[in-house]
């Protein structure tokens, strides 16, 4: 299983990416929501909270033009059901997007989705990377959602 690409052909400002999961919601949320999980398929956590306005950050290996670190605040949380929060990437990047995760209940489990908006047209390579990026780390998700419990 792997998450399913929905991004239109002549999108350019928002991925979207589909997850039919084996799994109840609640698990799911927790994936979503507990730091030690999340560091174990997006990335390392530090900050993380699910208080409205709360900032965090992700970090991950620098690279030249980005000291590795995704800045981010807590949008909106609705418990299993919608988690916001917005998404920068500075340096010579300066990538500002919004990253939604809603989540489903379906007879055999949970309907994830994912939607990473607010590229802009000049920011086609990070698109790209995002889409690359979020179809690993979907993996990642799925593997891990299948080991615990």
């Amino acid at each position: 299983m792997k998450p399913t690409d929905k991004t239109d052909r002549s999108q350019t400002d928002a991925l979207t990416f589909e997850f039919d999961l084996p799994h109840a919601p609640k698990k799911v949320w927790r994936a979503l929501t507990d730091p030690e999980l999340l560091t174990q398929w997006l990335l390392p956590v530090t900050g993380f909270s699910l208080e409205p306005g709360a900032a965090f950050t992700f970090n991950t290996q620098p690279q030249p033009g980005w000291d590795g670190a995704v800045n981010c605040k807590l949008l909106e949380s609705r418990e299993l059901e919608k988690l916001s929060y917005a998404w920068a990437v500075g340096g010579g990047l300066g990538l500002n997007t919004v990253v939604t995760f809603t989540l489903t209940p379906t007879p055999a489990g949970t309907r994830l989705v994912l939607v990473q908006s607010g590229f802009k047209p000049e920011q086609k390579q990070n698109f790209g990377g995002a889409r690359y990026g979020w179809n690993l780390m979907g993996g990642k998700l799925i593997e891990l959602l299948g080991r615990i419990s």
